[in-house]
């Protein structure tokens, strides 16, 4: 069975940790990465290199690896640079996630040469986009994995409901391994997403998002 289809119809958890937050830690990273592989998880995403060698230390689920790197006077910042998809590529992560949207990169970056690298490596890539012509152009350039993630967090697309549920619709029909991820704050939201026409669901904040979770709690709380 091919990778894509470990993780067909099924949830990809998203272990990340805001910098410098108590979470922020790679053994505890690797822990939750474990609890969510034996709650049954099919795979993981993870962000840094050093995130991603702890995890795979303590997991055997695939991961789709990433890192998040702030360039000034640029938008994008996941996996920006061929710098960071080297950074993951070595770590061994079987998926490299990066922004596909036609933001200009930093370093003279293009779409053409992430995905080339990527491929050199034998990974699969993930494109992680804000529109369904993001997703176009990066399927038309070879990307096996097409996500939404980053609708809403684009100048164009700020205040898209999410999760973005029209957008994956559009982008199932391109006939590539379709992601839904952002937004989904439910087990209902998930199967939704899937309705629509996702092959996998990613959740990140609702399931590992402690601080997040608990602000809420206590913000209703306070009221």
């Amino acid at each position: 069975m091919s990778l894509l289809e470990t993780l067909r119809g099924a949830l990809i958890v998203s272990v990340q940790a805001k910098p410098g937050s108590a979470l922020d830690d790679a053994e505890v990273i690797a822990a939750m990465a474990l609890a969510a592989q034996e709650g049954g998880a099919a795979g993981l995403r993870i962000q840094s290199a050093a995130h991603v060698r702890a995890v795979k230390a303590r997991c055997s689920l695939p991961i789709v690896g990433l890192v998040k790197r702030e360039y000034p006077g640029f938008a994008p910042y996941i996996t920006p640079t061929l710098r960071e998809v080297e950074e993951i590529l070595e770590a061994g992560a079987e998926i490299v996630a990066f922004d596909a949207t036609m933001r200009r990169r930093p370093e003279g970056t293009t779409l053409e040469g992430i995905l080339a690298k990527i491929h050199r490596a034998s990974r699969l890539a993930m494109a992680d986009c804000a529109t369904f012509e993001d997703a176009r152009a990066a399927h038309a350039l070879g990307a096996e994995i097409l996500a939404g993630t980053l609708c809403g967090y684009t100048a164009e697309t700020r205040g898209t409901p999410l999760p973005a549920l029209a957008l994956v619709a559009r982008i199932a029909e391109l006939g590539a391994f379709t992601i839904c991820e952002g937004g989904v704050g439910s087990p209902e939201a998930g199967a939704q997403a899937l309705h629509a026409g996702a092959d996998a669901v990613v959740v990140g904040t609702a399931l590992t998002g402690l601080s997040a979770r608990v602000g809420e709690f206590a913000a209703a709380l306070t009221k």
